[in-house]
């Protein structure tokens, strides 16, 4: 051996936050281009109006709990698409109508 490394064979560290998420981002064939959103689950709003204390939020504090995540989503990777009515289904009852005639 001649103390070179062959480039198939480095010594990597474990992959870092950035690499890890760039790594998902190819796996999934996401774009630059594409309509990613980042958002904050496991949160709480505070409904009642308190003192502004620790205990007694203003209303509207937002809480970021211990287990909160981050959820990334590509918006064109997921379209909303309203539901259709199936075809095959036939209405039985007449609306309006009384139906104990």
């Amino acid at each position: 051996m001649n103390g070179k490394l062959d480039p198939e064979e480095r010594v990597m560290n474990n992959p870092s936050l950035l690499e890890n998420l760039a790594l998902t981002i190819e796996k999934l064939k996401w774009e630059s281009t594409d309509n990613i959103v980042v958002e904050i689950g496991g949160t709480s709003i505070y409904e009642i109006d308190g003192a502004g204390t620790k205990w007694a939020p203003v209303k509207g504090t937002r809480k970021y709990n211990k287990d909160a995540f981050i959820v990334i989503k590509n918006l064109d990777k997921n379209p909303t698409v309203p539901s259709q009515p199936n075809p095959e289904l036939k209405q039985h009852h007449e609306y309006g109508t009384d139906s104990t005639k």
